[in-house]
């Protein structure tokens, strides 16, 4: 009888002994660098059967290395420090404990980029000709679950942070299937952005997408954190936190909701205020932000107030360190005012050659890439505006001949005087206008005025001439 009972033991003994992982680490998991181009992780678990043994780990990947200790079990659960992991991957990481073992797949190292904004950071692409996943991009979806990143990044109906549902139940089941079989848009530029910067680094990059369409800088507000997913900010906010609390940058578009006569003179302040706010609240005073200046909106209401957003955003780049802003409305559209699939391709290597730039100074393939053209002055001479630039890579250009220039009285009223527009052949980082006849008094110079002009000013490494204006003439 005895016998019997020990064989029945025996299986019952080794069934008992368990080990998984409950936080800190997962399948396809980004982890932030540090300066010394390693991430560690806190990672927590559960192990039956294992009280008072060691649990080890071991890293398996190119720089991986062997079987260490990294924590004790107690009362069935466990804390373990992963340390000292370099900057790549994909990593396998194996974690054991009594004769239990588990392991998650996947692991990079790298950077992470948050991305929010309104529709256009969202994604409102056709879903067509896509671009294809990349084993070192990976994405922590709207739900907190880490995978490979491919379009579209943005879920919101079935998002942990209950501000995406709008007070609308979270979809789940048949309905989610459904929903999704029949979405016929969602590209951005979050993943044209991060394939980009993988290709010139090789850095992995882990994406937070956390934008939602038709949303304000009140919504956006720092202000409401304390409401948690409830709110746009508190959410993201959350989301930093749920993946280390430290992130690479942000990238931003947003603004299209706040060109109202009321709102519009007030989005400067609100959006210094808010990088501000997220830049001390995750403790990252220099933290990148890169934002994309309004495009096109095919729409009569408020023009000003559009431009005045536009203008706004230029102002903020000069102002607010640390910041870099690309134009956009050069870009075609797949409805009225969102970019279209192919040109979200081209906005992401835009964003990424400012990124490239600023943080990765020592690698060739981002070295002599300028911030693109920027407006300097505009001086009025012999019959020719001369519109001076900066930040050209190699020479200003446009397919057919330069469009979108204008002058306009202090009153408001268009004048018609610009005949042609050339890049200056001795000084291909200058614009000259030729003028016929005299001018006004008091005549101001605009780039890109109203909601849908045609615009095609870029430079060698097609980074487009923002919207700008009123300038005065010198």
């Amino acid at each position: 009888m005895r016998r019997v009972l020990f064989l029945l033991a025996l299986p019952l003994c080794l069934a008992a002994q368990s080990i998984s992982i409950t936080k800190g680490l997962a399948d396809y998991q980004v982890l932030q660098r540090d300066g010394q181009n390693r991430a560690s992780a806190e990672i927590e678990g559960k192990a039956e059967g294992a009280d008072g043994r060691s649990v080890e780990v071991r890293l398996i990947g190119k720089g991986g290395f062997g079987w260490r200790s990294a924590g004790k079990v107690e009362n069935g659960a466990f804390k373990a420090s992963l340390n000292g992991i370099p900057a790549g991957g994909p990593y396998k990481v194996e974690l054991r404990a009594g004769g239990a073992s588990t392991a998650v797949s996947n692991v990079l190292v790298g950077d992470l980029w948050v991305l929010a904004g309104q529709s256009n950071m969202e994604g409102y692409g056709d879903l067509a000709n896509l671009a294809p996943p990349n084993e070192l991009v990976n994405s922590f979806d709207m739900t907190d679950v880490w995978r490979r990143a491919e379009e579209p990044l943005h879920r919101l109906v079935d998002a942990v942070d209950s501000f995406h549902q709008r007070g609308k139940p979270r979809l789940e089941g048949e309905a989610l299937k459904a929903w999704i079989a029949n979405r016929k848009k969602g590209t951005g530029v979050g993943l044209p952005f991060a394939l980009e910067m993988t290709r010139r680094t090789g850095v992995p990059i882990g994406l937070l997408p956390c934008a939602h369409g038709g949303t304000s800088m009140d919504q956006w507000s720092p202000s409401l954190k304390d409401q948690g997913g409830a709110s746009l900010y508190g959410g993201m906010l959350r989301r930093v936190r749920a993946v280390g609390g430290k992130v690479a940058g942000v990238l931003w578009y947003q603004g299209e909701s706040d060109t109202g006569v009321k709102t519009a003179p007030l989005y400067q302040e609100k959006f210094e205020k808010f990088i501000a706010a997220l830049r001390d609240d995750v403790g990252q005073p220099q933290l990148p932000f890169y934002f994309v200046q309004l495009g096109r909106f095919v729409n009569n209401s408020n023009p000003n107030e559009w431009n005045a957003v536009q203008e706004a955003e230029r102002l903020i780049e000069l102002k607010v360190p640390r910041t870099g802003m690309v134009a956009a409305v050069d870009l075609d559209l797949d409805d009225a005012i969102h970019i279209g699939t192919n040109d979200f391709k081209r906005l992401g290597k835009r964003l990424a050659n400012l990124a490239c730039r600023d943080l990765f100074p020592d690698v060739s393939a981002c070295q002599s890439v300028e911030r693109g053209p920027r407006p300097v002055s505009a001086r009025f001479e012999n019959g020719v505006i001369r519109v001076a630039y900066s930040g050209v890579n190699g020479s200003l250009r446009a397919p057919g001949r330069i469009a979108g220039f204008s002058l306009w009285q202090a009153t408001g009223e268009p004048v018609a005087a610009i005949y042609k527009a050339v890049v200056d052949p001795k000084d291909p980082s200058h614009v000259l206008l030729h003028i016929q006849g005299r001018l006004p008094d008091g005549v101001v110079l605009r780039y890109g005025a109203g909601k849908d002009p045609y615009c095609n000013l870029v430079d060698a490494a097609d980074m487009a001439a923002p919207v700008f204006g009123p300038m005065k003439l010198q």
